[in-house]
């Protein structure tokens, strides 16, 4: 009876042990609110909120993210654990030999040779009367945040720059078509002026001067190209897809936000990824130096053993084999070499490190709000202008087809006065597109929260 009763506490002791590494940090779920696809939403461009779910669903930097949030989850779970008992079975077979060499005073033993059966199941607690472990978790929960953080900075950061390429890439498409119509004007315009000097109407040099406007034209129509199809490769790249086809809105289609607040809190920062992990980094450092000062008290272990030990197989589960031990074994370090004073040092100066980093952060966070509510207002204001001015041009190009209509002006003046029309117009694309982005800008600079809610809660 004995002899089950000892198999059924060994395997119950061995089956149990695993339980004690749970804990309470929750597995790792998508986050899917870090793309705040409300806010996109507000631009009414499905092509760019289509985009952003491929974003979310292929790129591989939020995917590292992603697992960089579960590593440090683990990490967590491998500190929780040092909280708990520690037990372990390590048994041992082996063949003792002797030689008659081992003599106690007169008495000499002679040579032998025999198994020993070893079956020990191994525990031990450090009895945390300090609390040490307990902050040495706390602070790998604060690293963890930080890591979150992190991951919600890369959402943010992702979107943003890919929301920015995506307006880019809007305006090269539209400047690519004005800068078409360009050379197409010019074109025009070479030809007729080649017929006056033909006719001895003007000068060589008049003709030599369209033909430098026409090839600068093309130059510039070139750089467009190369500037989509790279904005086009890069956006590629955060799609994870070489040969994505990237779908977007033509400019006409595009509409501007409006009644954004032009005011806001300073308290916008605390929205920020960067102040919510130096936040948590202060916290980190505060547990450290309390775990470095507590390095200085005593530590208790509670050991002990039970299990069995024969020299016979036969005799394994006699009650003459079980073995048991147990004790306290307290401990203190009465000279380190000065290691744990500077520990404690280098936690303290860590501290204030950390302090300075969290009062920096504050600063560039206002410092970046206020940059980016002036790059709106400006784009805002130029826009306004060269939409103004877009149409004032646009007037005058429809005078000079109704003086032509009439005969008062050449076919040359409509052509001179349709690409100062097509001049300004890129202007206007310019910064219509500016605003869209300085837009975008804001929104990283607030931490990725919804400008038009963000005075809610102030």
């Amino acid at each position: 009876m004995k002899k089950f009763l000892i198999l059924t506490l060994l395997a119950a002791v061995t089956l149990s042990a695993p339980a004690f590494a749970r804990t309470s940090v929750p597995q790792k779920t998508e986050h899917i609110e870090y793309m705040n696809l409300a806010w996109w939403e507000k631009y009414n461009d499905e092509y760019l909120t289509d985009n952003l779910l491929k974003l979310y669903e292929k790129n591989y930097d939020l995917k590292n993210a992603a697992l960089k949030v579960k590593e440090n989850e683990q990490i967590v779970k491998i500190q929780f654990a040092n909280e708990l008992p520690q037990i372990g079975l390590s048994g041992q077979l082996y063949r003792d030999m002797r030689s008659s060499m081992q003599q106690f005073g007169s008495m000499q033993i002679p040579s032998y040779a025999q198994y020993n059966y070893y079956l020990p199941i191994t525990a031990s607690y450090e009895v945390d009367i300090w609390g040490t472990n307990r902050l040495r978790t706390k602070s790998m929960k604060q690293r963890l945040e930080i890591v979150k953080q992190a991951e919600r900075a890369t959402y943010i950061a992702l979107t943003s720059d890919f929301a920015a390429d995506y307006y880019n890439l809007i305006r090269a498409d539209e400047f690519l078509k004005i800068q078409n119509e360009l050379v197409k004007t010019q074109e025009e315009i070479v030809s007729k002026v080649k017929d006056k000097y033909d006719i001895g109407l003007c000068t060589i040099n008049d003709l030599l001067a369209e033909q430098r406007i026409l090839t600068t034209l093309k130059e510039e129509r070139n750089r467009h190209i190369k500037t989509r199809d790279t904005l086009i490769d890069t956006m590629q790249v955060y799609l994870a897809d070489s040969g994505a086809n990237i779908e977007r809105n033509s400019y006409d289609n595009i509409t501007l936000l409006s009644g954004i607040p032009l005011e806001y809190s300073t308290s916008i920062v605390e929205n920020r990824p960067d102040y919510l992990q130096e936040e948590a980094n202060i916290k980190r450092i505060g547990f450290d130096v309390k775990v470095a000062r507590r390095e200085f008290l005593p530590k208790f272990i509670i050991f002990g053993q039970i299990g069995l030990n024969a020299y016979h197989l036969d005799t394994l589960f006699n009650s003459a084999s079980q073995m048991f031990s147990a004790g306290v074994l307290p401990s203190i370090d009465l000279f380190a070499g000065g290691r744990k004073i500077a520990m404690l040092k280098l936690k303290k100066f860590q501290y204030e490190e950390a302090l300075n980093s969290y009062q920096k952060t504050i600063l560039t966070g206002i410092k970046d709000m206020n940059s980016g509510l002036v790059e709106y207002k400006e784009a805002r204001e130029n826009y306004k202008e060269s939409a103004d001015r877009l149409n004032m041009q646009k007037q005058t190009y429809s005078l000079a087809q109704d003086k032509q209509g009439i005969g008062s002006a050449s076919d040359l003046d409509v052509l001179y006065a349709k690409e100062a029309y097509l001049m300004v117009k890129k202007d206007e694309v310019s910064n219509k597109i500016n605003t869209l982005i300085s837009t975008i800008g804001l929104y990283r600079a607030a931490g990725g929260v919804d400008l038009y809610k963000i005075n809610e809660n102030i």
